[in-house]
């Protein structure tokens, strides 16, 4: 009996108890994008890469050549890479695609035309989805590896399978709006050590990935479309064991390494922290998406976030 009871993760109580008390605002709070100054974000890639390298006459990096986003988001700045030996333009738009865990080594898609924004945002997150499964397939190998605890290498092999169903099922919606997922590009995963998993893992999982549980829930109670209700219901339960799954490592892992370590892990975690909050606060979702789709409104994604800061920092 003790055997199968250790077979699956332990709920985090303290999680749990955190986000349902977030989520509890779901119906009370007005359900339409916060009116503003500011503009109104997109859905697609955050970040595409320009062609060729100009710089202006003080020598700086020049963005003039950066691609149109495909969904005209606003390009607000531009850096320089260093990928497979060579230098690369990396350039930064207007989007609302600010949760979820993405894999080291994610190159941003080429989006296809799309009927709607619905269209286009669900066929975003398909493509987040299926990014997830190799990055999931990697953290199972990787814990295993390091001599992680059993229960957590089959819950990140259990994550996988379930990145493949959420896939399917975004799929879904995005067709049914016009729109198809982009292909999934990934450099090839190379060795890496036990730190920078870990700080992978509080970026992308203890941050993005605990907010990403957050939204999706939000969305799974106030979409207005009973079928992304349907959808999301089932998958912001898998998402929230997603979360669980982050701060386990992340407990187990943090006696595993020095202090000096430690402290790195925590100071990425909480600078991933800051950096959310400023994506999160310059975006103002479509009154659409917000009515249709669920998105929480910026002064509701905040009052998420803050409320989910007390675990992160």
């Amino acid at each position: 009996m003790s055997h199968r009871k250790n077979e699956s993760l332990p709920k985090n109580r303290v999680l749990r108890r955190t986000l349902y008390r977030l989520l509890l605002a779901a119906p009370v709070l007005p359900l339409m994008a916060c009116p503003g100054s500011s503009e109104d974000c997109v859905s697609g890639p955050d970040t595409l890469t320009a062609e060729g390298i100009q710089r202006n006459p003080d020598g700086s990096l020049s963005c003039a050549n950066c691609p149109e986003h495909p969904h005209g988001a606003r390009l607000t700045t531009c850096g320089e890479s260093t990928s497979d030996g060579g230098v690369k333009v990396v350039c930064t738009y207007f989007t609302c695609n600010n949760d979820g865990r993405r894999p080291e080594g994610l190159q941003e898609p080429l989006l296809g035309e799309a009927d709607s924004l619905l269209g286009a945002l669900h066929a975003h997150v398909a493509w987040l989805e299926a990014a997830s499964v190799p990055a999931f397939l990697r953290l199972a190998d990787e814990l295993s590896a390091h001599g992680a605890p059993e229960v957590l290498v089959k819950a990140a092999r259990r994550s996988a399978a379930d990145e493949v169903r959420h896939t399917r099922a975004m799929q879904s919606l995005a067709r049914r709006h016009g729109a198809r997922m982009p292909e999934v590009d990934i450099h090839p995963f190379q060795p890496r050590s036990l730190e920078a998993m870990l700080t992978e893992n509080a970026i992308e999982g203890c941050v993005r990935e605990t907010f990403g549980a957050l939204v999706t829930a939000w969305q799974a109670r106030t979409a207005g479309d009973a079928e992304v209700r349907r959808a999301l219901g089932p998958i912001s339960r898998d998402e929230l064991r997603h979360a669980e799954l982050a701060w386990a490592i992340d407990a187990w892992a943090s006696e595993c390494l020095t202090p000096s370590k430690r402290d790195r892990v925590l100071q990425a975690r909480r600078e991933a922290l800051r950096t959310l909050e400023h994506e999160v606060r310059s975006q103002i979702p479509p009154e659409q998406l917000v009515r249709e789709a669920g998105l929480p409104s910026r002064e509701q994604a905040l009052s998420l976030l803050h409320g989910m800061a007390v675990l992160v920092a």
